[in-house]
């Protein structure tokens, strides 16, 4: 039972008073039920609330050093195993731990985005399921000591590799000119130069010379094969026999 708190009023004033009246403060009756159910339902909540916090601390593996597989170290962030981000994510360096690889796998592509201070994308790279796409000034692949091996910009294509190998059963197609000290084929291989509706046509500031060493060499043409010297000669050499014209041109027809 909830204390009774009481106070005695003394009317002295008025005469013939029959004495002191007791006045009953507090709360009774159907307030005070009330007043205890609402105490016990939050006491309800306060402990199914606190259940509830502990039981999220165990299932998500809160530590003092982190969260799950997320752990807070000195240098940033470590995550371990597996992990999955529904929303863009901002970092300025993502590796593996020592001896791992470091895997970015999608349902549909993975994009690489370099912005400058205003948000623009300066260089993007996009990996998809049907193509690898690359967008910048300038496309670089170097070895691990520096050299580089091929380079791609507005103005030219650079390959910085010692040899070039063509492994297509066609060959190459160059709808322009191209610029070479040598083309050579690969050992016990033919080597053909072609031009199937538009003529053919060797210039050297120095020479062209052409040279079969174990085999034979052959030049085939529908209409006319015209060999040129402006200001020397054209000579055919074979074994001892030589033959040499002054003449700056010498058609030779079948």
């Amino acid at each position: 039972m909830m204390p009774q708190e009481q106070y005695t009023h003394h009317r002295s004033t008025m005469p013939g008073s029959e004495g002191p009246q007791v006045y009953k403060v507090g709360i009774y009756g159907w307030r005070k039920r009330c007043l205890y159910f609402f105490v016990l339902l939050l006491m309800i909540l306060i402990l199914v609330n606190l259940a509830m916090t502990i039981w999220i601390l165990k299932v998500m593996n809160f530590t003092i050093d982190g969260m799950g597989n997320l752990r807070i170290t000195e240098k940033g962030l470590k995550l371990e195993g597996d992990s999955e981000f529904l929303q863009p994510l901002y970092a300025k360096e993502i590796q593996s731990r020592p001896g791992n690889a470091l895997y970015f796998k999608s349902a549909r592509n993975v994009t690489v985005n370099i912005l400058n201070d205003q948000t623009k994308v300066l260089t993007q790279l996009i990996t998809g399921p049907k193509a690898v796409e690359a967008y910048g000034k300038k496309f670089e692949v170097k070895t691990v000591s520096g050299k580089l091996l091929f380079s791609a910009d507005d103005n030219e294509v650079v390959v910085g590799a010692e040899r070039l190998r063509v492994l297509g059963a066609e060959g190459t197609v160059f709808p322009k000119s191209i610029e070479t000290p040598n083309v050579r084929a690969e050992p016990f291989k033919e080597l053909r130069l072609e031009s199937p509706t538009r003529s053919l046509v060797m210039e050297a500031p120095k020479g062209v010379e052409i040279n079969a060493e174990a085999g034979n060499m052959e030049a085939t043409c529908r209409t006319e094969l015209r060999l040129e010297s402006k200001d020397g000669e054209v000579r055919g050499e074979r074994s001892s026999k030589s033959y040499s014209s002054s003449r700056p041109t010498l058609p030779l027809t079948g």
